[in-house]
């Protein structure tokens, strides 16, 4: 346990949050896949340290404070990119990775029996019900579309000519 402590002094912090990491470990979970875990949780700690809100007892309130503070911080690629995804904020399998760190750690609480409930949730899927049966997740999952050329490139790609099968020689 000192040596994961040692790496993330954050959740090195939290007794539940080592202990969480310290069972994936033990399990032989890739040291990579630790540090990601580790990482999205370490974040998550982060939050409920400032806000001075015991982990264990956080609420759904806190989560979406959480995933909140993702959506304002600026982008890697800067705020002048001009794309759907950029300006503000993780992308969205960012997002997703961050996310499930902290769902799982309240997992691993509520089979603990230290919370009744995950503040997290997740998308669920019930046959039968109204709209397809679909409940979504805390953060929509979101799948980018194939690039579609416009009408102008489709034409400048026609315009070409094409290559010469035989080089010059």
């Amino acid at each position: 346990m000192v040596e994961l402590r040692e790496k993330w002094p954050i959740p090195g912090r939290h007794e539940q949050a080592a202990a969480w990491l310290q069972v994936w470990q033990d399990l032989g979970r890739a040291p990579r896949t630790i540090d990601a875990y580790a990482r999205g949780l370490a974040e998550y700690l982060e939050l409920c340290e400032r806000e001075s809100v015991d982990p264990v007892r956080a609420t759904r309130t806190h989560v979406a404070l959480y995933v909140r503070e993702w959506g304002s911080r600026p982008s890697r690629r800067g705020a002048n990119v001009v794309a759907l995804d950029s300006g503000a904020g993780l992308s969205n399998a960012t997002l997703q990775q961050r996310l499930v760190s902290v769902r799982l750690f309240y997992d691993f609480l509520v089979e603990e029996g230290l919370r009744q409930d995950n503040p997290v949730g997740r998308g669920r899927y019930t046959p039968g019900a109204r709209g397809g049966g679909r409940q979504r997740g805390l953060v929509r999952r979101l799948v980018k579309l194939p690039w579609i050329p416009s009408d102008e490139q489709w034409r400048a790609v026609l315009a070409k000519p094409p290559p010469s099968r035989f080089a010059p020689g």
